[in-house]
């Protein structure tokens, strides 16, 4: 009908919204637009206002529900967060939500193509056409495909919880926080079992979120157990054997000798880990998280990397020469800087320690751990959560209670915007290297720094006392002399060449090439010196 007809005043239908082609063109293109911003604020009420009223009242009955479930949603978010994220986490609960969602899709982009029906489109202009065609479809990849997406995540996400976290009991915050054990564990083929070497307790502020993470050395000594542990009878002195009982050979030790001391438990070396912790440092550990670590690039590439302020420079280790206990020259170096650090990159920076002391690694390991808090914000969980969760099946094994995750998100995301403290169970914060506290460790000393540190009253602590009179053995894989610590002055190469301190303006123009050098002719002491650095970061 062309725009003379559209006026004629003896047309039976003067309805222009629901008889357009009564209608000016101008009228009738203000009239697709406004259909279609109907379809996409109240699902329905394009149909009851322009098309068939019965299915526009049904379709306006679920979208109110939906938006006063959305609006319930926002009020319990602002004022109950992990009552919400329970909610969303909970098998049975996540099921109906992801089946909700694609049926609301599938229904919201029917109602698009109803209210394209509607809009009629050889009324309108055809340069008009493809123009309302577009925005249609547009909308419909914004609605429907949004819904569709949420459900997808929320499969994936029910998936990966249900793979991850465990059934059972909530815990109960022990003085008023949680505590939990993460280990980074390394079960790589030339290794008999799992060893964790990255040893860090987490304390929560089960409030406020304030976090105050302890690590503890991999080659720790005569560590506790508290009364209640069924080590407690096999080591009523602490795993006090000598250099054979350092703490991360306590896991395979359990798993091998006295998995029957923790009957029922799905994994007798992380309970035995977390009683050697929670005697050691006065504190009750509540549960663990295991990392692989071999897997741990997997979960920092899904990340999208991570951002750390290296510090100084860090060596990708090589293989070990044969018949040594010295590695061939490395295989990389990370250099100093902001960076991001891919996962390849970021492991390294978290496990190397030739060189230099477990300490800078520990140190590193923190900046790492703190990195990732930092950068997994909602705009990366959105963006890479499959990835992130298919590297989180992977990698992750913990006990901690599926029912409770809610609480512990919403405590994380509290502690995201704190400062996180750290005390290292040994060098630097009980003294230098050379008193050999990991060896000797002050059991009475730690418990008290500890619940200084929990009560904020930590101070800097007093060097510590004087080991007995014992060499003690060079670190594996360091490169550095018996009772010589990095960053020392003056020593000697591999060859016996006497080793000067390098003056600080020559160390401003370190080189890879030089780095590299000095490892080829095996001068540990020039290199630990200039390497000492390489634990003082921060996340980027």
């Amino acid at each position: 009908m062309d725009q003379r007809h559209a006026a004629d005043p003896g047309t039976p239908y003067t309805d222009p919204v629901r008889y357009p082609q009564s209608a000016a063109y101008g009228v009738r293109t203000k009239r697709a637009f406004i259909l279609l911003l109907l379809t996409l604020v109240l699902p329905g009420a394009a149909q009851v206002v322009a098309g068939d009223r019965k299915l526009g009242r049904r379709a306006l009955r679920v979208s109110l529900t939906a938006w006063a479930l959305v609006a319930a949603a926002v009020v319990i978010a602002l004022t109950n967060r992990a009552l919400l994220i329970n909610i969303l986490t909970n098998r049975w609960a996540s099921l109906l939500i992801m089946l909700a969602l694609v049926v609301l899709a599938v229904g919201w982009a029917l109602l698009f193509l109803n209210t394209l029906r509607i809009i009629r489109p050889p009324l309108l202009q055809r340069g008009v056409r493809p123009v309302v065609a577009s925005v249609l479809a547009l909308l419909m990849v914004a609605t429907s495909g949004s819904l569709a997406y949420g459900a997808y995540l929320m499969n994936v996400s029910r998936h990966a919880f249900d793979s991850i976290f465990a059934s059972g009991p909530s815990l109960d915050p022990v003085d008023g926080r949680y505590n939990f054990l993460l280990m980074g564990g390394d079960a790589g083929e030339d290794r008999t079992g799992l060893r964790p070497d990255s040893i860090s307790m987490f304390s929560v502020d089960a409030k406020s979120g304030h976090t105050v993470v302890f690590s503890i050395p991999r080659n720790f000594q005569n560590a506790q157990f508290p009364a209640d542990s069924p080590l407690s009878d096999v080591y009523p002195t602490g795993y006090d054997c000598g250099d054979e009982c350092i703490i991360n050979s306590l896991y395979q030790t359990v798993t091998e000798n006295y998995a029957d001391l923790y009957p029922g438990s799905q994994d007798p070396g992380a309970e035995a880990m977390m009683d050697a912790v929670s005697g050691t440092l006065g504190l009750e550990v509540q549960g663990y998280v295991i990392v692989d670590m071999d897997g741990f690039s997997t979960l920092v590439d899904a990340m999208g990397g991570i951002k750390v302020n290296v510090g100084g420079w860090v060596p990708i280790t090589a293989g070990e020469i044969p018949g040594t206990n010295r590695h061939y020259p490395p295989d990389g170096w990370i250099p100093p800087g902001t960076q991001t650090l891919d996962g390849y990159h970021a492991l390294w920076y978290a496990r190397s320690r030739e060189f230099v002391t477990d300490y800078h690694r520990i140190s590193r390991q923190q900046c790492v751990q703190q990195a990732m808090v930092a950068q997994m914000d909602p705009a990366t969980l959105l963006t890479r959560f499959q990835a992130i969760a298919s590297a989180g099946e992977q990698i992750v094994e913990t006990d901690l209670p599926q029912d409770q995750l809610g609480s512990f998100v919403d405590l994380a995301l509290k502690a995201k915007g704190q400062t996180m403290e750290r005390m290292t169970i040994g060098p630097p914060d009980f003294g230098p290297a050379a008193d050999n506290f990991v060896t000797y460790p002050d059991f009475n000393l730690i418990h008290a720094r500890v619940q200084d540190m929990l009560d904020g009253t930590s101070e800097p602590a007093a060097p510590a006392e004087e080991a007995p009179a014992e060499e003690a053995a060079p670190e594996e894989g360091t490169g550095l002399d018996a009772g010589t610590e990095a960053g020392g002055t003056d020593g000697e190469a591999a060859d016996g060449t006497p080793i000067t301190e390098v003056p600080q303006e020559e160390t401003e123009e370190i080189t890879v090439e030089y780095l590299q050098y000095l490892a080829e002719i095996q001068d540990d002491a020039t290199l630990g010196m200039l390497l000492n650095n390489n634990g003082e970061c921060s996340p980027g």
